[in-house]
């Protein structure tokens, strides 16, 4: 495994999250592969940072490679690897990752990857841990619309390993 470099996220989100597929993320000592993503951008009306910078989104707008972790329904937290130039409120959404041992089914969904990986707003703001171990994204992931939000829902910007 090899760390990927600085600049891997300094790209566009769209850019970034199909490039994060087949990546291998670090937290508290577990890897998993990446095999499904969302990309947010400022000027997306469902994402975070469409109207502007807020103490809950603050990491959003910060370094890219880090991590941006928040609470949804005051339930389940979700963690995004920031992207695009510092201030620009950009970010991915891992949605879905496979860990070695663990059933796919209990980290499939963005809650269950962060409650399988320990992770909460603890992180918000970390340095993102993501490698590279020579597993190529895929040529053609599979694109589809967002689900769990209402704005810009047809915004073809989900994207995901094939099976």
């Amino acid at each position: 495994m090899r760390p990927l470099p600085a600049t891997f996220a300094e790209r566009d989100a769209t850019v970034v999250a199909p490039a994060l597929l087949n990546k291998l993320l670090r937290v508290h000592g577990t890897v998993a592969r990446i095999t499904e993503v969302e990309a947010y951008t400022a000027d997306d009306p469902a994402s975070h940072s469409f109207r502007g910078r807020t103490p809950r989104n603050a990491a959003m707008f910060g370094h890219p490679g880090h991590w941006y972790v928040y609470l949804i329904y005051g339930v389940h937290h979700c963690v995004n690897l920031v992207t695009g130039a510092e201030g620009d409120g950009q970010a991915v959404l891992i949605r879905s990752v496979v860990i070695d041992g663990i059933d796919p089914r209990r980290t499939c969904g963005p809650g269950r990857v962060c409650k399988v990986l320990g992770i909460d707003r603890a992180l918000d703001g970390a340095v993102a841990e993501l490698f590279d171990d020579g597993t190529p994204a895929p040529t053609e992931p599979l694109v589809s619309p967002r689900v769990g939000i209402s704005k810009a829902v047809g915004w073809p910007r989900r994207w995901c390993v094939d099976g």
